[in-house]
């Protein structure tokens, strides 16, 4: 494994805008990504929560340097540590791994990335999660299905997965206005939308809270 190619990973190749810390990778190559291809910021910000988040200064930050091989986490202090644990696993025989702030499983998603360093790019990352997740829209016609087939068609994956979102947003909109996320140049939202079981899809639909009633956020026609 070249060092000099982990070390361009976090400098991000002019790809990805440094933040001011690493808990806030993820962030920014969330919010870069989702103004790129159109998705709802708050759900990129939430599905990298998920995937990757652990407690940082108390509060659960996505981790850009987070590996898992069938099952089993592992968050790394430096890419140069994940790409060298993620090289011992392929030489291992696994290809079972999930890579980077979006989890994106090498067996099923390594033949869209040049190389793993690319895979592992936090702005490549995002923006590769950003495409499939706006697929699945195309075809599920709802956010909310998109956001669960995004993890799993498989039913039951599926909503355990929308319930973990969920909670995230609830988490985050009780705190967007004491901790502030990284700024693209766009005002971000105020409040983030809340995941509410039997109006839309076939899951749920996407609602923000406003003057305690709820309203519909995204509907089929979007």
């Amino acid at each position: 494994m070249k060092i000099a190619l982990a070390i361009a990973i976090v400098l991000g190749q002019g790809t990805c805008v440094l933040a001011a810390d690493t808990s806030q990778i993820c962030d920014t190559a969330a919010l870069q990504a989702a103004r790129s291809h159109g998705i709802p910021a708050q759900i990129m910000l939430a599905v990298t929560r998920v995937e990757t988040g652990r407690n940082h200064a108390g509060r659960l930050s996505p981790w850009p340097w987070t590996l898992n091989n069938a099952g089993k986490a592992a968050w790394f202090d430096t890419p140069i540590d994940a790409l060298d644990h993620a090289y011992s696993l392929i030489d291992a025989g696994q290809t079972n791994i999930d890579i980077g702030c979006f989890q994106l499983n090498l067996y099923w998603h390594g033949k869209g990335f040049a190389s793993l360093e690319d895979m592992l790019d936090p702005q490549h990352n995002a923006d590769y999660a950003a495409k499939f997740l706006l697929e699945k829209y195309n075809v599920k016609g709802n956010w909310v299905d998109a956001v669960a087939a995004y993890h799993s068609e498989n039913f039951g994956n599926a909503s355990n997965y929308v319930t973990k979102v969920e909670d995230i947003l609830l988490t985050m909109q009780s705190q967007t206005q004491t901790d502030p996320l990284p700024q693209t140049g766009h005002k971000r939202q105020s409040s983030f939308p809340l995941l509410l079981p039997g109006t839309n899809g076939a899951l749920a639909s996407l609602v923000p809270l406003h003057e305690n009633q709820a309203r519909p956020l995204f509907t089929v026609a979007d």
